[in-house]
């Protein structure tokens, strides 16, 4: 079949001449017709938003699922469908000491527009796409996640090799096949033998139904509706003689964008950090603290808030 590519070129462009010279106006269509789709194709994938999530075993590092917007994914024809979606492998980097996992997840443009339109349709696909990562690559995810700074954790060009490394059969044609092809079936042949690094739009079969997408419309009932506990982390720091000074709290709140969100009560033996429907976390300070020299920082970037408190000097 080595041959079958140069004798189906030839005889496009034949039937390109034919169309030229008889129906000039359907030819001009049809060229603007594939410019419009080449270009569509050869579109690259772009970075859109990075997000950091964890998986349930800590050893293997946090994971960045790098959420790009690709022309050459489909968007769907209605907003009941399912979203059509492309992923890369999973992959695990290790390096001077940093252990952490990347995946590529790409959308349609219009998809991740309509999420930068509604904060909640973008915290929806958010949702879906942890779900379908934790299908996809057996792993299971806390759905406490982070939206990170950057944009794309790697680099561009390995983001886009992974995407693009997807492959799909080019056809085999035989030659009574090749006799009855018309116009249109030489251009559909030849743009699939082209499309060879096509990333595949992900399908899911099920037992009981022929066809179901692997990314599907999650129900509000399946979202976790009471306060969870953040991730958190604390410090008693002490001076040479090991001494308590101060209690630092990491807390991360990847749901927050404010600190006027967030309810903050400290007593000289706990504290209790509260979202409304979001967070809540009550902890026993391991030292008796100043209520009155606490400090608290939220990094809008990161979505981290930093709690600081002196503990509190005890009388001789």
């Amino acid at each position: 079949m080595a041959g079958a590519a140069p004798a189906q070129a030839a005889r496009l462009w034949a039937m390109l001449d034919e169309m030229a010279e008889n129906e000039p106006q359907a030819y001009r269509r049809l060229l603007r017709q594939q410019r419009a789709e080449a270009e569509r194709f050869c579109a690259p994938p772009e970075p859109h938003l990075c997000l950091r999530a964890r998986p349930a075993d800590p050893v293997g590092g946090p994971l960045f699922i790098n959420i790009c917007s690709w022309k050459r994914v489909a968007a769907p024809k209605t907003l009941t469908e399912p979203t059509p979606v492309s992923a890369g492998p999973l992959q695990v980097v290790s390096g001077e000491g940093d252990l952490y996992s990347i995946i590529d997840i790409a959308y349609n443009p219009e998809v991740l527009q309509r999420g930068e339109e509604d904060p909640d349709k973008m915290k929806h696909l958010i949702h879906l796409t942890l779900k379908f990562i934790e299908k996809r690559c057996n792993l299971t995810l806390s759905y406490l996640y982070t939206i990170e700074s950057f944009k794309l954790k790697g680099s561009l060009e390995m983001m886009q090799q992974r995407l693009k490394g997807r492959q799909l059969p080019a056809p085999h044609l035989s030659q009574d096949t090749k006799k009855e092809l018309t116009l249109d079936d030489l251009l559909r042949t030849l743009e699939a033998e082209d499309c060879s690094n096509t990333p595949v739009l992900l399908k899911e079969t099920s037992r009981t139904q022929s066809k179901m997408p692997l990314i599907e419309e999650i129900s509000s009932t399946e979202m976790p509706a009471k306060e969870s506990t953040p991730v958190y982390e604390m410090i008693t720091v002490r001076d040479a003689n090991k001494k308590p000074l101060q209690i630092e709290l990491r807390i991360e709140l990847p749901e927050v964008s404010s600190v006027s969100e967030c309810d903050l009560r400290i007593s000289k033996d706990d504290i209790v950090i509260e979202v409304p429907e979001k967070y809540k976390l009550q902890l026993d300070l391991p030292e008796v603290v100043d209520e009155e020299t606490t400090t608290a920082v939220f990094n809008r970037g990161k979505r981290v808030l930093s709690i600081t408190v002196q503990v509190a000097k005890l009388d001789p």
